[in-house]
């Protein structure tokens, strides 16, 4: 198996991911983490979705940012 390696450098990479247009919406965007590993690594996204005063969700092999900074309910 061949081993994936980054396409663009982490920095244009993480404002890509929160430029997008969920995110700007208050919304959420959706990353697996194997791409997260594969572009900036799980500790540096972390500390970006911590920055931005976002919540991070891990779910199977997605990360979910929920793009605002209120709370958050998981209902079921």
């Amino acid at each position: 198996m061949q081993m994936m390696t980054r396409k663009t450098p982490p920095e244009d990479w993480l404002n890509q991911m929160f430029a997008a247009k969920a995110a700007r919406k208050d919304t959420g965007v959706r990353s697996s983490i194997p791409w997260v590993d594969r572009e900036v690594g799980r500790d540096r996204f972390q500390r970006e979705v911590r920055q931005r005063g976002f919540h991070l969700i891990e779910t199977a092999d997605q990360y979910i940012v929920v793009c605002h900074n209120g709370p958050v309910r998981i209902l079921v």
